[in-house]
């Protein structure tokens, strides 16, 4: 799993907040948490050292000031290759709120650029309540090859958290008639799942809208981690991501593991 979570802040609230939905998670694999403030001149890395360092004396974190030479997005990149075995945590919104786009900026262009897992989380604004550690890893199946590539990643993060893995169709409502077929694909994953990985793989059929159905399922949950992969053909390369992922992260404040196709 992962030795290292790095976690890219820009002095806002917004970004911090992700950090309370990590630590639980660092300590159940046994990674250490890293705090990168990132500027772009170096006058600004006395206030910059300063600020990462006091929170990561709160959270017994590395704290790291780093100029960059570049973008945002590829300094982060550089920070997570800097050391094997690490994972950033991005946020999806920071200084600025929330945009018009579901990622700001440098985490879209960090998703498209870096194609590995990442994992990216909708903060929700307010005073946090307690994060409790992840009991549920949630991996979303749609039968096709893209969705299936993130099962690897999901039964290591279930084995990794101790969590069990629950694979998830969502189904066309309008058509129950089908429900023997779909149950039997999802319920196929999790047994091969289960065997292969030695994990308590569990499967569930949802019906509706994928986004309302998947919502619903996470609604008031804070112990879900959510693994999904992502699209990048030209016609989306300004979402980055697939318009499931994207919708979902417009309405739940969970964290998500998404990765990017390679070619």
């Amino acid at each position: 799993m992962y030795a290292r979570i790095v976690v890219p802040l820009d002095g806002s609230t917004f970004s911090e907040e992700v950090i309370a939905r990590v630590a639980p998670m660092a300590e159940q694999i046994d990674a250490r948490l890293t705090f990168v403030r990132i500027v772009e001149r170096p006058g600004e890395m006395v206030g910059a050292d300063a600020y990462v360092q006091a929170l990561a004396r709160t959270w017994a974190a590395e704290g790291r000031a780093i100029v960059s030479r570049g973008s945002i997005s590829d300094a982060i990149m550089g920070e997570v290759d800097r050391v094997p075995g690490s994972l950033a945590a991005i946020t999806a919104r920071g200084r600025s709120g929330l945009g018009t786009a579901v990622l700001g900026s440098i985490a879209r262009e960090y998703v498209q650029s870096s194609h590995d897992p990442v994992l990216v989380y909708r903060p929700e604004g307010g005073a946090s309540a307690p994060t409790p550690r992840i009991a549920t890893v949630l991996l979303p199946l749609d039968g096709t090859p893209r969705s299936e590539s993130m099962q690897p990643q999901a039964a290591q993060w279930a084995r990794a958290l101790g969590a069990r893995l629950v694979l998830v169709q969502v189904a066309d409502a309008s058509r129950f008639d089908t429900d023997i077929g779909e149950d039997a694909y999802v319920r196929a994953r999790a047994s091969d799942l289960a065997r292969r990985d030695g994990i308590d793989a569990e499967w569930e059929v949802l019906h509706g809208d994928p986004v309302d159905a998947l919502a619903g399922y996470l609604k008031g949950r804070r112990d879900v981690l959510v693994t999904m992969a992502t699209r990048t053909q030209p016609a989306l390369r300004a979402a980055v991501l697939g318009s499931v992922t994207s919708g979902l992260m417009h309405r739940v404040s969970a964290p998500v593991i998404v990765q990017a196709p390679r070619a």
